[in-house]
């Protein structure tokens, strides 16, 4: 197995989580549809609301990783949902999996550009695929602590 093989499996586990962090399945596992859109006194967001934080940046990294078309949200108020709540289950569930499916996609990336990790980005400001991927795991690690907190706060978890 070559460095990068090696650094490519390291990377994996490290987004997939699990080993200093709760896991995002973890997290979202069995949230009552009732408690998704609350917050709790004192916080500013509802699990919703960092589900699909986490979505749509994460969502941003993968496109930005992929190539120079993409079109990053405006920020900050592009990266965060407009309501608390979910409108239904459905969306989700269709949030829920877009983040998963989001993450294999960068996973597969990884691994078709393995050759590359540290080779910046001709369509960006220096940034490599390695930076990209330490920075979703950084994001969604941050996030998924908040998420544990909130379900906590709420009586949930």
């Amino acid at each position: 197995m070559g460095a990068n093989a090696s650094l490519i499996g390291h990377l994996a586990e490290l987004l997939r989580g699990g080993h200093a962090h709760t896991k995002f399945e973890d997290a979202v596992k069995k949230v009552p549809m009732a408690k998704a859109g609350a917050r709790p006194e004192g916080s500013p967001y509802s699990i919703w609301e960092l589900v699909e934080h986490i979505r749509i940046a994460q969502h941003d990294i993968l496109k930005f990783s992929e190539g120079a078309k993409w079109k990053s949200p405006k920020w900050p108020e592009g990266y965060w949902p407009k309501s608390p709540k979910p409108k239904d289950a459905a969306a989700w569930r269709k949030s829920v999996g877009a983040v998963r499916a989001d993450l294999k996609a960068f996973e597969k990336l990884l691994h078709k550009r393995a050759h590359e990790l540290d080779a910046p980005f001709a369509w960006g400001d220096g940034q490599t695929l390695l930076r990209e991927a330490l920075l979703i795991a950084d994001h969604n690690a941050y996030h998924v602590g908040q998420i544990v907190l909130v379900r906590r706060l709420l009586g949930i978890w």
